[in-house]
């Protein structure tokens, strides 16, 4: 069965993603859609989930178009629920990630102006000091009494804004990320080409939903596409294993640090992976040897690159092409334009390295709630994505990451932005000069490295590594806290006093040696 062709939701008003899911509701509401912690829905159920959640965001919350409705919790259904639900009303969804400390998130949900935060119940303390300024519910709420009657939800258009998915930006703040209900239908046509991907696919979705990597590179897609889709609150290399071999799912989305769990765990040698004809990877360069331990296996590993700006799926090395393209990003999806810019912004000459630029329907609208001082461009000169990824393009057109200009550092999947430690450590007592950069790391690809200039007379023991993991985290997410401390005299820096953080990079390797 072929993925289904997009619906135009205006008749109807219901906003083209909820259209969608009404439609194979409609057509097949026995058709599974959805297994999660033991419990199946259907696709009648799912709709029926879906329309309950949208009328007492309406009529028991006073949710309206252009409202943010935040969650705060670990993957669940009724976050996929609040999502159609959202479109359904023309609200905004704003999953948060709850591995972000207090400060971070309360930052975000002020920046969004939440007017509700769903949790869990294991987030509920951290939601009330995330969200002080909103109405916090817990995510049962959405289902967990009688329908109101007679609530009416005005037409919801094509491009209305729906995902709000937020991303540090190098300055260190937060920004969001606006994706409209038709962006979101153009991207899951991405992620239908990328996979190949039917209504007999079955998709085992096990990373946070809170990122647009495991919300929408297959999870949403599948549920757009009428597949079924096994959702797992939370990864885990056994879970995982036992879930191919007895769920049998047809694909499965993973990253460097998921991908290595796999490997280095014990029933890997012996897991049964029949079922899977692939699994996507994302987030950040995989180590060659993760690819050739899947392809040993028999198992195609293929490669989506993008960012949460860009929907994301953009360049993929399909399934197809995985075996004999290992380590590429791939070739851009259909309805993406790929640009390799040099400084003058052109082109540059075949097998040249030059920055990559996406533009393309699933690329966001825009940055929400940008200040007056950003340029009047929101992050899209020319409607093209400026991704900082260094890339060239083999004679094939394929194309192969091989380095970033910008200072991210990606670990175990996670986006780490030097600016965010480095403001919070600048503040700090002692610190008179500070630089993040990341190092090489065999388990999570990449990890902080925090060099601090010391002030006069600082004492030195305040510094180290351990001390200073205690004081920044309250401030920062555990994941961003600097594996080390390099206490040195000075950075070094360029003629305009740029601090060189090739240099820096280069010379804390040479100080770590071989392996």
């Amino acid at each position: 069965m072929s993925a289904p062709r997009a619906i135009r939701a205006g008749a109807a008003g219901l906003g083209v993603l909820p259209a969608m899911l009404h439609r194979h509701a409609e057509v097949a509401p026995a058709r599974p859609a959805l297994h999660y912690l033991g419990r199946n829905f259907t696709y009648g159920k799912l709709w029926r989930r879906v329309e309950r959640a949208s009328a007492h965001l309406a009529a028991t919350w006073g949710i309206r178009p252009g409202d943010r409705v935040g969650t705060l919790c670990l993957n669940h259904e009724l976050q996929l629920v609040l999502l159609f639900a959202c479109a359904r009303v023309g609200a905004m969804f704003a999953p948060l990630n709850y591995r972000l400390a207090p400060a971070e998130l309360r930052a975000i949900a002020d920046h969004a102006q939440l007017a509700v935060l769903f949790h869990d119940a294991a987030h509920e303390g951290l939601a009330r000091e995330a969200g002080a300024d909103c109405r916090l519910l817990h995510l049962d709420r959405l289902i967990d009494h009688p329908t109101p009657s007679d609530v009416s939800h005005a037409a919801v258009p094509d491009h209305a804004p729906l995902l709000l998915a937020y991303t540090s930006g190098t300055t260190g703040k937060p920004k969001g990320a606006v994706h409209t209900q038709a962006g979101l239908l153009a991207n899951a046509r991405a992620s239908w080409w990328a996979h190949a991907m039917s209504a007999d696919d079955h998709v085992l979705s096990v990373l946070p939903l809170f990122h647009v990597g495991g919300l929408c590179i297959q999870t949403l897609p599948a549920l757009l596409a009428g597949a079924r889709v096994t959702l797992h609150d939370r990864f885990a290399p056994q879970a995982w294993l036992d879930a191919v071999a007895a769920a049998r799912p047809s694909l499965s989305l993973m990253v460097p640090a998921t991908l290595r769990a796999v490997l280095e765990h014990p029933g890997w040698a012996d897991a049964d992976l029949t079922a899977l004809r692939g699994v996507m990877a994302g987030s950040s360069t995989i180590p060659r040897s993760y690819i050739d331990a899947f392809h040993a296996r028999g198992v195609p590993l293929g490669q989506v690159y993008g960012a949460t700006e860009t929907g994301p799926v953009s360049v993929v090395l399909k399934l197809d092409q995985a075996m004999a393209r290992p380590g590429y990003a791939g070739w851009p999806q259909p309805e993406a334009e790929v640009r390799l810019a040099g400084a003058d912004g052109a082109e540059v000459p075949p097998e040249a390295v030059g920055e990559l630029w996406v533009r393309g329907a699933n690329v966001m609208a825009g940055y929400w709630n940008q200040p007056e001082s950003e340029p009047a461009d929101n992050g899209l000169p020319g409607g093209w994505f400026h991704s900082g990824d260094l890339a060239h393009r083999d004679a094939d057109g394929c194309i192969e990451v091989v380095g970033r200009s910008k200072d991210m550092i990606i670990s175990g999947g996670e986006n780490i932005y030097p600016a965010e430690i480095e403001n919070v450590l600048v503040g700090l007592p002692g610190v008179q000069e500070c630089a993040v950069v990341g190092v090489a790391d065999a388990r999570w690809g990449e990890v902080p490295v925090a060099v601090i200039v010391p002030a006069p007379g600082a004492p030195r023991a305040a510094l180290a590594a351990e001390p200073l993991r205690e004081l920044l985290a309250a401030r920062i997410a555990r994941f961003k806290l600097p594996r080390e401390v390099v206490l040195m005299d000075d950075l070094p820096r360029s003629a305009l006093g740029k601090v060189l953080k090739p240099q820096l990079r280069a010379q804390l390797e040479a100080r770590r040696g071989p392996g």
